[in-house]
């Protein structure tokens, strides 16, 4: 299968994402063009490393480019100050300079952090994002938002550093657990319900497939990498259209809080869940109909992926307290919390005018499973 390319074009800071399978074993010819002397730096996490490290530095080395690494332990608990401080003590011990190239191999958790090491490195060096999660591929790998997650919330620290090259090999997606893909999954069908309804429904007829097709694996992924760019192209640093992106992220990142950023919930798990809210809290509002939110809780189920607070493990805070959470969120404006609301699957639109009692509702009904 030949690669799909997509061009993210932001002037001197555009660039290419790489979508296909193989895309590892090619690394080191899809990199060099890139480096200045044939030296790198990788950083992931334990458990990618033990996949696919070595294939990568084999790559590298068939095109003579020597490389270092360092990994990191796996979990969202990474994206914090500690290994963020290891992460660049360590890039400086390896001496890497303005012009060299970080790789960072890994779901989006290292991709977060090792983008924002090297934004504030030496006030910014290069770096190629080699996602190796659907949730990556898709999502975070791509449009240049980084950081790390503090105590009062989900990547409320970081800044804009867009990559130098994006390689979304999905042969590696065949190494995830079932649950890892599925929560990838939940950052595909946000593209659908926020700007695609056409894309929804294809989704509804393939996605089931996804795993075990490669071809409808690729198309999937560059779909969705092709709206994104598409809109960081025309927003990139969030001023309007970008923030239709956390379709869902609002709900999804207090429950990530309340939950303790732990194995109870993955990031996409808590999309899927954030996105089935948003329609409930749409629909409620009138601003679209009631079949709405019965087809995303429903495709959600087809997918077996979770859609109600119910279907998150064990004892969740009080409503207050999960409204408490959203209200740290940084997408908070004027001390106002702004939702992304839909109009329908595909019409999705920014609102900082959502009743309370609405919202205390929607979180009520979806305790009750």
């Amino acid at each position: 299968m030949e690669a799909t390319h997509v061009h993210v074009p932001l002037g001197a800071r555009a660039y290419d994402v790489r979508i296909g399978p193989g895309l590892i074993a090619r690394a080191g010819a899809e990199i060099a063009p890139f480096l200045h002397r044939s030296r790198l730096c990788i950083v992931t996490d334990e458990t990618v490393s033990a996949l696919h490290l070595d294939r990568l530095r084999e790559a590298l080395g068939s095109e003579g480019i020597a490389s270092e690494a360092l990994a990191l332990p796996a979990g969202e608990a990474t994206k914090s100050w500690p290994q963020l401080t290891r992460c660049v003590e360590w890039l400086l011990e390896q001496k890497i300079e303005r012009r060299d190239i970080v790789v960072a191999l890994g779901g989006g958790v290292i991709g977060d952090l090792v983008g924002f090491a090297a934004a504030i490195l030496r006030r910014g060096v290069r770096f190629v994002q080699i996602p190796t999660t659907l949730l990556a591929q898709v999502d975070s790998s791509v449009g240049g938002k980084t950081g790390i997650n503090s105590a009062f919330g989900k990547n409320l620290i970081g800044a804009f550093h867009q990559p130098a090259l994006v390689l979304a090999d999905i042969e590696v997606l065949d190494t995830l657990a079932p649950r890892d893909f599925l929560a990838g999954y939940g950052e595909v069908v946000k593209y659908g319900l926020l700007g695609d309804a056409g894309f929804f429904e294809w989704l509804e007829r393939h996605a089931p497939r996804l795993r075990g097709d490669m071809e409808l694996r690729q198309q999937a992924v560059a779909h969705s990498v092709r709206m994104k760019a598409g809109i960081v192209t025309r927003d990139e640093t969030e001023q309007g259209e970008r923030a239709l992106l956390n379709l869902g992220h609002t709900f999804g990142h207090a429950l990530e809080a309340a939950t303790g950023y732990s194995e109870r919930l993955l990031h996409g798990e808590g999309v899927a869940i954030g996105c089935a809210l948003a329609f409930d809290l749409s629909a409620r509002m009138g601003l679209c109909s009631q079949e709405a939110p019965s087809r995303v809780v429903a495709h959600l189920r087809q997918m077996g992926m979770p859609a109600k607070l119910t279907d998150i493990p064990g004892e969740l805070p009080d409503d207050q307290a999960l409204i408490a959470l959203m209200g740290q969120d940084k997408k908070v404006v004027d001390g106002k919390l702004r939702f992304v609301l839909a109009r329908g699957i595909g019409e999705a639109f920014v609102s900082d005018d959502v009743p309370g009692d609405m919202l205390a509702a929607v979180l009520r009904d979806a305790r009750a499973g």
